[in-house]
């Protein structure tokens, strides 16, 4: 009896992971479909004469965050908040622009261009993503009481910063996504 309690507390349902599958999947299909794993749109976005990039990432984003937060309020899900700081964001934000800087992918894009066989991806982004994770688990140990910690703002959302209802900061913030996302077209951006 013991031992098939066990085997269960240790047999987690997959179920999870087969959603998030699922779902990247439909968004690598969807970057696919909007242009956003072509080097050119990537670059064109760089260079602010394309994009397409930035409204299919604000599209994502305002859809995430309603779905997040409306499947928080019926229950379906909690919320875990990952500590932040500003180091942490100025370490990200030059491995990340590095990165895409030098192949013009960012890794979603690079999974979608991998997806479409593209070899620039292939080689460069693959090995730029393998490169890239080594050397920050290397540095890790060195940056993690130090730069990574410098300007901790901890486990905060907006909400939380205002002390208010998740919603009276996700509906203005859909609001105002979905006129931008309006001008860019109205403006033919």
């Amino acid at each position: 009896m013991e031992t098939k309690k066990h085997v269960s507390e240790t047999t987690q349902d997959k179920r999870p992971l087969f959603f998030g599958l699922g779902f990247g999947i439909l968004f690598g299909f969807l970057l696919h479909k909007g242009g956003a794993t072509k080097y050119d749109v990537i670059v064109g976005q760089l260079l602010l004469t394309d994009f397409t990039v930035l409204k299919i990432m604000l599209s994502a984003v305002v859809t995430g965050m309603i779905g997040i937060y409306f499947m928080k309020s019926l229950g379906w899900i909690k919320l875990s908040i990952k500590g932040g700081s500003v180091g942490m964001n100025v370490i990200g934000a030059l491995i990340f622009g590095v990165g895409f800087a030098v192949l013009g992918y960012c890794p979603g894009t690079i999974a979608g261009a991998i997806g479409n066989g593209y070899l620039d991806a292939i080689v460069g982004g693959l090995a730029g993503i393998l490169l890239g994770t080594w050397i920050f688990a290397v540095l890790y140990p060195k940056l993690k009481d130090g730069i990574l910690k410098k300007g901790d703002f901890g486990e905060i959302t907006f909400p939380r910063l205002l002390k208010v209802n998740d919603w009276v900061v996700v509906v203005p913030a859909a609001v105002l996504i979905v006129l931008m996302l309006f001008w860019f077209e109205k403006a033919g951006l």
